[in-house]
């Protein structure tokens, strides 16, 4: 799925927030239907009144959220310092101004942003994986949403690895080869898993964790840029349908 989401983003078309949109709505059914349950049957204690397993739902929601922002506080800064250069020296002026120019026309020449970027979903990716198999080790129902769910997000991380990698100005092997490092990644993380059992009660924890990171990823990201170049209905009726199959699995699992 995320060599997929690669190659779409290659010969991407007018359809692609559909799936974006359909994606995100699998994503919100497996927190809300599979995952949060799970967690606060495994991890029921509580801290000052709430359940250690919602406590750490919101900690997963903050800790990537805090990630990205302080990323944009950092790509914001940059920018300032481009504006702030063509005050200095006409040697210097010229270029940051070439390079800020370069950023404004969609090709930014700081290769190393966009390989970051890509490296992080890459390491997201493996983190994905650890989670199916930390699902599967809860149970077969819980093994088999996540892994829907995994999956459904894999299009968009391929899609994003491949167009970030590009977007700053790297070339397409280079992309590629990013690319098929996002697509081993899950099966790396998976596979880790099989070394140690985790305790039902450090699992509940960890899927309250993913939990509130799978439903930031869904609603900052996914959904937002799904919408952004096509805010119709039928993009928000691909996510109702996501919400609607994902309840339907998990009936039928169960």
């Amino acid at each position: 799925m995320t060599l997929i989401g690669g190659w779409v983003a290659q010969r991407t078309g007018d359809r692609r927030h559909l799936v974006l949109g359909f994606a995100a709505g699998l994503m919100l059914g497996v927190v809300a239907f599979d995952l949060l349950p799970e967690a606060l049957h495994q991890a029921p204690e509580e801290v000052h009144g709430v359940p250690q397993a919602l406590l750490m739902f919101a900690a997963g929601f903050l800790a990537i959220h805090i990630v990205e922002r302080a990323v944009a506080i950092h790509r914001g800064h940059e920018a300032e310092y481009a504006e702030h250069t063509h005050g200095q020296r006409p040697a210097q002026a010229h270029a940051h101004g070439h390079d800020h120019g370069r950023a404004r026309s969609g090709v930014d020449g700081h290769q190393g942003v966009g390989l970051t970027a890509a490296l992080a979903l890459v390491g997201h990716s493996v983190m994905d994986g650890f989670a199916i198999g930390a699902a599967f080790q809860a149970g077969t129902t819980v093994g088999t949403v996540v892994a829907i769910a995994v999956v459904a997000h894999d299009f968009a991380d391929g899609f994003n690895t491949y167009t970030i990698t590009r977007l700053y100005g790297n070339n397409r092997r280079r992309a590629l080869t990013l690319l098929a490092a996002d697509a081993l990644a899950p099966v790396t993380g998976a596979a880790i898993t099989l070394l140690f059992t985790i305790s039902e009660h450090l699992l509940g924890l960890y899927l309250g964790f993913f939990a509130g990171f799978l439903l930031y990823l869904a609603t900052s990201d996914i959904l937002p840029e799904a919408h952004s170049p096509h805010p119709s209905r039928t993009t928000l009726l691909c996510t109702l349908g996501g919400v609607g199959f994902m309840w339907l699995v998990i009936g039928l699992a169960g």
